[in-house]
């Protein structure tokens, strides 16, 4: 895949892709939420956080997506990538297939294109303050722009300790885990996410559309 960095050019042959899960630095709404999905059937997850493996072929640079059905919907996440001996931080959306998250959250992380974006930071140049950057995700639903998601990266798990546990290294990409939906997780026709970086005073966007495919019996 190709990412740039201001004039430079990263050429990357993706290794591996994680999708970091129960991510929130706060623990107790962490477990709060887990016993929610135990309470819907859904099993618990293994550790936390849980790092899931996905195929390299759902990351995708393109502006719409297709999915199957009108149970998915999108999530912003930090993501970062290990290329050029470097970590480079962007972002990418976690869309999901809901319906089948219901019976296994590792199979809907699989189920649905993950946009990303083309441009990068490097990690080096925010690490100092991580937690100011600012996620938001903006919805179009019946044609009106909505707050989807909006936050600091104080609200995740601090990215070193999930580069740190994940064995994150050269070839690596991950999604590193999201914020709390405002008015809870629905679908929408359009996405507008964007990474804010108010010490540099940069931002980063990530924009698609969705088209439903109908299921067939």
């Amino acid at each position: 895949m190709e990412f740039k960095h201001s004039d430079k050019v990263i050429l990357v042959n993706i290794n591996r892709v994680f999708v970091a899960g129960w991510t929130g630095r706060d623990e107790e709404a962490v477990n709060h939420h887990i016993q929610e999905l135990a309470e819907l059937g859904i099993s618990p997850p293994s550790t936390v956080p849980l790092y899931y493996r996905v195929s390299r072929a759902v990351l995708t640079q393109v502006e719409k997506i297709d999915v199957l059905g009108h149970a998915t919907s999108g999530e912003v996440e930090p993501f970062l990538l290990h290329a050029d001996g470097e970590i480079w931080i962007g972002l990418a959306s976690d869309h999901t297939d809901r319906d089948l998250e219901a019976h296994s959250i590792a199979a809907s992380k699989q189920a649905c294109l993950k946009p990303i974006t083309s441009e990068v930071w490097r990690y080096s140049d925010v690490e100092s303050h991580l937690d100011q950057l600012i996620l938001q995700c903006m919805i179009e639903e019946n044609g009106v722009q909505r707050v989807y998601q909006d936050g600091s990266l104080a609200a995740i798990r601090p990215l070193a300790e999930l580069i740190n546990e994940s064995g994150f290294t050269d070839g690596d990409a991950m999604l590193c885990g999201t914020l709390a939906a405002i008015g809870g997780v629905r679908p929408a026709q359009h996405y507008t996410m964007s990474l804010t970086d108010p010490v540099l005073n940069r931002q980063m966007e990530l924009c698609y559309s969705v088209e439903i495919l109908p299921i067939v019996i």
